[in-house]
């Protein structure tokens, strides 16, 4: 009998398969389709072996084929473009395998079966695919109850595909509960959903279910190499990589973005990573790391002007905000595990990152990565996203700038601050040793040779000749305490909102402790530097003006003026006259 849906009879032998060469990638192009075929489709995997990152899947569905256990309900799982619905359509031309020499189901597509191009091409009468995003009431799920009594036309079992299961109604899943628990033999079902936490668990339950990761960055860059070699195409590894990255483990995406690509350069050309960078929007991540940088050293002006030269250049601020957050999870990792931690970096990379790990307790980088995380989402909410952008980065450079949560608590209790990193003699973070050692008593920490007051700290600035900050602290810093390692002030209104990390920097670079600076607008403070100079200027004038001599000199010269008070000069006393006479006679 022929299939009317194959393009050849039964009683015919397949066609001879005319694959590529290269292993692992067989593109499906149809013979009566000359014309270009994005990547996605050209390179659908055709076999098992061609499916990329999804190991555990195929192992088990290959032993349960070779041992005749085959279920009759499979559920995938997972984000886009991870192959849920190319996998459901080789389970079932796996199904319905069959050649000359092979009548039962098979795990191994090649050569193809008689059913396998109309399988591919969703042209097979005894498989149905349904989009159930389109199609959700009852009514469409009593179509396919309505056909599950019937046996296939051709093929060993009918197949029913059912993708985005999750869309149908609640109706919908109890009018298909029970056909699920008990299927004719010639029926097998296949759902495919991203959101598998709405799916029933009435459902699920049912279902043999495979949970299709996504694929990791160096296999998706390889993968995407082997195809530029296919296609007679050069592209930069790293460009690559930044597909792969921004692609996010889904294969679809990243070949979609790889075919706009390979059309950055000219035919013959190699594509840069950095014309790939530029068709992403994305900036240069060693430029980002010099950002992240600047921001935990406390180097304002360099950080704003790094992120908004990286945005005049095309960059995306929501990427730059997730490239942040990627440098911070590999500092942390490299806190946690050291430097042989697999970053998947470039050595000069991995360097940088070690010695910002150096810098900070994982205490600090978790509440770094949280402050940036927030920013990410501040960014997409945003109506001016780049701004909200540098409101990130700015608070982010306010977090890195605070004490570690262990430092914080030893200021609270009045005990000076460990300074950050690990101490030799008390263990990680400033932790007492335990077990053997459990008796030691640590050796109490020297207090931070800082200043006391205002006056204090000013000397440190006027003796760093730090112009910037002492124009800023003279008009906008008003005291509230101020002690060894922690210092509490009102800001003015018009205070630069980095004022206190800015002087937490300048102590700790100055003392080598680490500083509590803590800005708190609703607290009364002193008077700042500059009203007090106002202030005893008026009080001086004043007294001036109270002067009898004063007084009389005014009603002497009606209309006159006060401007300005000049000190006179220091008159010589009697001791200076005796010992000027002296040195004269010596001279004599």
């Amino acid at each position: 009998m022929d299939d009317p849906n194959s393009d050849a009879p039964e009683s015919e032998a397949p066609e001879a398969y005319d694959g590529p060469s290269l292993p692992g990638l067989e593109p499906e192009t149809p013979k009566d389709d000359p014309g270009y075929q994005v990547l996605a489709r050209k390179y659908r995997p055709q076999t098992f072996d061609d499916l990329i990152g999804q190991e555990p899947m195929v192992r088990t569905l290959t032993n349960a084929f070779a041992s005749g256990r085959i279920a009759h309900a499979y559920m995938m799982t997972g984000v886009r473009g991870v192959g849920k619905t190319t996998t459901a359509r080789l389970i079932a031309r796996a199904l319905n395998y069959d050649t000359d020499t092979v009548h039962q189901p098979s795990i191994i597509l090649t050569p193809p079966g008689r059913h396998c191009d109309a399988i591919a091409r969703s042209a097979h009468v005894d498989v149905m695919e349904m989009d159930a995003a389109s199609r959700t009431g009852i009514s469409d799920i009593r179509e396919i109850l309505d056909g599950v009594r019937y046996a296939p036309v051709s093929a060993r079992y009918k197949v029913y595909i059912i993708d985005e299961v999750h869309m149908l109604s609640t109706s919908a899943f109890n009018a298909l509960l029970k056909t699920l628990e008990e299927p004719p033999e010639h029926v097998k079902f296949i759902f495919a959903t991203t959101e598998i936490r709405k799916v029933p668990v009435t459902v699920l339950s049912r279902c043999q279910r495979f949970d299709l990761k996504r694929v990791d960055r160096e296999v998706l860059t390889d993968h995407l190499a082997r195809i530029c070699d296919k296609e007679n195409t050069r592209v930069d590894r790293d460009g690559l990589a930044a597909i792969a990255r921004a692609a996010e483990g889904s294969v679809r995406d990243a070949l979609s973005l790889l075919d706009q690509a390979i059309v950055q350069a000219d035919r013959g050309e190699t594509v840069t990573a950095q014309q790939i960078r530029d068709m992403l929007g994305l900036a240069d991540r060693s430029r980002v790391l010099d950002l992240l940088e600047a921001a935990l050293e406390n180097r304002a002006k360099d950080a704003l002007d790094e992120l908004r030269h990286q945005y005049d250049s095309g960059a995306d601020p929501q990427v730059l905000m997730r490239d942040l957050l990627d440098h911070l999870h590999a500092v942390s990792r490299i806190k946690a595990a050291g430097k042989d931690a697999d970053l998947g970096e470039a050595q000069e990379t991995v360097d940088r990152l070690a010695k910002l790990a150096e810098a900070h307790s994982l205490a600090s980088l978790g509440r770094l990565w949280k402050t940036t995380l927030t920013g990410l989402d501040d960014v997409r909410n945003a109506p001016d996203p780049v701004s909200a952008a540098e409101m990130a980065v700015i608070r982010l450079m306010a977090a890195a700038s605070l004490p570690s949560p262990e430092d914080a608590a030893r200021l609270l209790a009045g005990i000076a601050p460990s300074g950050g990193g690990a101490n030799p003699k008390t263990g990680p973070e400033g932790a007492a040793p335990s077990g053997p050692q459990s008796a030691y008593t640590p050796e109490p920490e020297p207090e931070p040779t800082g200043p006391k007051d205002l006056d204090a700290m000013m000397v440190m600035i006027d003796a760093a000749r730090d112009i910037g900050l002492k124009l800023d602290v003279e008009r906008c810093f008003r005291p509230v305490s101020m002690k060894p390692g922690a210092i509490v002030f009102e800001p003015t209104e018009n205070a630069p909102s980095n004022l206190g990390g800015r002087i937490a920097a300048f102590l700790q670079e100055q003392t080598g402790e680490r500083w509590l600076v803590d800005s708190k607008p609703n607290t009364k403070g002193g008077e700042t530097i500059a009203e007090r100079r106002a202030r005893q200027h008026e009080e001086r004038m004043d007294a001036i003006r109270r002067d009898p001599a004063m007084i009389k000199a005014l009603t002497l010269f009606p209309g006159a003026e006060i401007i300005s008070v000049d000190e006179a000069p220091t008159l010589p006393t009697s001791e200076d006259d005796d010992q000027d006479t002296a040195r004269q006679e010596n001279s004599r």
